[in-house]
């Protein structure tokens, strides 16, 4: 399958997606696109799925009828906790539940 990752997307994430090819939006020249735009870029240059950080793209783009598939990554609040508890010496580990 080929993925593309918007601006907020971890690179890492790609490590765990052997078997597709994942190309990140700045590699393209996208990262200034808007949603709207950046999913048309997607589907004109063929990728399957957009994995994007914009929890409100579903309410901003009307996705009926559209070619590609999108997954929303919504575990920046548990990020950001740990960030916010995080003292010298402490250690934390944020999961991110995959669905097989």
């Amino acid at each position: 399958m080929r993925i593309l990752f918007d601006n907020g997307t971890p690179r890492g994430l790609a490590r765990f997606l052997g078997g597709h090819t994942v190309v990140e939006a700045r590699a393209r020249g996208w990262e200034d696109l808007e949603n709207g735009d950046l999913i048309a870029a997607a589907e004109a240059a063929d990728f399957e799925l957009l994995v994007t950080t914009d929890k409100n793209i579903q309410y901003q783009q009307d996705l009926t009828g559209r070619k590609l598939a999108i997954v929303v990554l919504e575990h920046s609040h548990s990020v950001a906790a740990a960030v916010d508890a995080a003292i010298p010496g402490s250690y934390f580990e944020v999961e991110v539940p995959f669905q097989d």
